[in-house]
């Protein structure tokens, strides 16, 4: 009757009661013990939330790594075992390549079929640095730590090799088997082939960057991490021009180009601004500049490219904001602003034509008609950032390296003329 009381003051309060016989009940459960139970059960199965989640994030990087990328190269060349940094193509044929990477080693190999011709041993560090004399008769490979070694193509022989402080850059004379090399302690040796004999251009106590070679084969521009800039002799080996304080850069160097007139030079800077001087006169001519910081891309402006236009006067600057930029030399004025999704790691105009290449840290590779600024051509291939990139000199093949592990090959389609 308590009972029944109980339930007719709970109808009076208008609370509804749904009212439940034994003969319905299927089953009894225990909330506490079915916790437990799921629980018992997890851990038996080796359940664990936390492992649960990684096995997500591996299944999810594994996807990420599987996303096709379109490969147009002709070949992709595989035995390096980690990034590569440099590469270069020789200039007589157009059929070789070498390739220096962090693996401490360099190939020499045939981009046809990527038979290797020679691997460039002895290097305990990252070979950072790798070209070909002006005539392919050598090959030259430095590392970081300083060796640098020359190999003839023709005996596939080590002729000649050297041991400096830490090495920034190698480069080629343009005519004469003469190698130039930078260091982190300012000097530029400067050695003939394969008789070792040597000239050294002081530093000034602050690490070289960059060079580069004037077509005339006389003089050399280098730049410096303090943002001076350079002008040598290479017959005395003495500086004729230095470009510093106001008419230098406020940082590091990190870019040269010479203009086929053998007076202009072009630089680049990682304070985002980019100049031009005249080695005549000792003056600075004009000044670019890259454009603000792009926060989609990167946190910097510096700009890692330069070069002149061959044909027509215009000069091109590419930017880690993701612009390459081209200027009108007679007017100093901006022509055009070509953006990419990443930052632009080395641009290199065409020989003959308005024509300029970019490679970036997406992977991808681009051509740029600089009278339109629309792009006329791309590649891709690489899942890595592009690290070092070369035109051949017949002008058909591009050979780039990344960080992927790889060099690629492509084949150049030009836009009609």
């Amino acid at each position: 009757m308590d009972s029944d009381q109980d339930s007719l003051d709970q109808n009076e309060e208008g609370i509804d009661v749904v009212e439940v016989n034994e003969g319905d009940i299927e089953e009894v459960i225990d909330l506490d013990e079915s916790e437990e139970q799921d629980g018992s059960e997890m851990e038996m199965e080796g359940y664990d939330g936390e492992d649960e989640e990684v096995e997500d994030d591996e299944e999810e990087d594994e996807e990420d790594e599987m996303v096709d990328v379109q490969d147009d190269a002709d070949f992709c060349f595989k035995a390096h075992t980690a990034s590569v940094f440099s590469c270069d193509l020789d200039p007589k044929t157009s059929s070789l390549a070498v390739t220096g990477g962090e693996d401490d080693k360099a190939y020499v190999w045939n981009i046809a079929d990527g038979t290797t011709a020679l691997i460039c041993t002895g290097h305990s560090d990252s070979v950072t640095c790798v070209g070909f004399s002006s005539d392919s008769k050598f090959v030259a490979s430095g590392d970081m730590s300083g060796l640098v070694k020359v190999w003839s193509t023709e005996s596939w022989e080590e002729i000649w090799s050297f041991e400096c402080s830490d090495l920034e850059w190698i480069k080629w004379h343009p005519s004469a088997h003469v190698l130039l090399a930078g260091t982190a302690d300012g000097d530029v040796w400067m050695w003939k082939i394969p008789s070792g004999e040597c000239k050294t251009m002081q530093g000034h106590g602050c690490q070289t960057t960059t060079a580069e070679l004037f077509s005339d084969g006389k003089q050399c521009c280098t730049g410096y991490e303090d943002g001076v800039i350079k002008v040598w002799d290479l017959k005395t080996a003495k500086a004729t021009t230095t470009f510093k304080g106001n008419s230098g850069h406020q940082d590091s160097v990190t870019s040269l180009d010479c203009h086929d007139n053998n007076n202009l030079i072009l630089s680049g800077s990682v304070d985002g601004s980019s100049k031009i001087y005249n080695c005549n006169t000792g003056k600075e001519v004009a000044v670019f500049f890259a454009g603000d910081v792009n926060e989609d891309i990167g946190e910097t402006n510096s700009i890692e490219s330069v070069g002149f236009c061959h044909s027509q006067p215009l000069a091109a600057i590419g930017s880690l904001n993701g612009t390459l930029s081209i200027w009108d030399m007679p007017t100093q004025i901006v022509r055009h602003k070509c953006q990419h999704d990443a930052g632009i790691v080395k641009l290199k105009w065409d020989k003959t034509n308005p024509f300029v290449y970019t490679c970036s840290l997406d992977g991808n590779i681009r051509l740029w008609d600089a009278r339109s600024g629309k792009v006329e051509g791309s590649w891709s291939g690489h899942k890595g950032e592009i690290l070092d990139m070369n035109i051949s000199r017949d002008g058909n093949t591009i050979l780039s390296v990344s960080g992927d592990k790889t060099a690629r090959v492509f084949s150049i389609h030009k836009p009609d003329r």
